[in-house]
């Protein structure tokens, strides 16, 4: 199990990319838009930097649903590897079944 500290600062990026999403996503359309002056685009650019680095979507992290393990996360089902293996043992996970051949 994630320590509770760890979900906790998840759930606060989340939040966090939420909030700013639409600011960033306008200031990224005028550095990218070729209608704006250099002068524009490199006061959006320090705007830009100026926002929480945990604006920033790249810096969520994909955690286990049930446990919080950051690493071995299977995006179709949000559960770590872990959870999956028992789950999909214990007949849980609809249409997921140990392959034999």
């Amino acid at each position: 199990m994630a320590k509770a500290s760890m979900k906790a600062r998840e759930a606060r990026r989340i939040k966090t990319v939420a909030k700013y999403a639409k600011k960033r996503a306008e200031l990224k359309e005028i550095i990218r838009s070729p209608k704006f002056t250099a002068e524009e685009k490199e006061a959006a650019q320090i705007k830009l930097q100026k926002l929480p680095r945990d604006a920033n979507p790249i810096r969520i992290q994909r955690r286990c649903s049930i446990t919080g393990r950051p690493h071995a996360v299977y995006r179709k089902f949000g559960l770590g590897r872990n959870k999956i293996r028992e789950l999909a043992m214990s007949g849980d996970i609809p249409g997921l079944v140990k392959s034999s051949w």
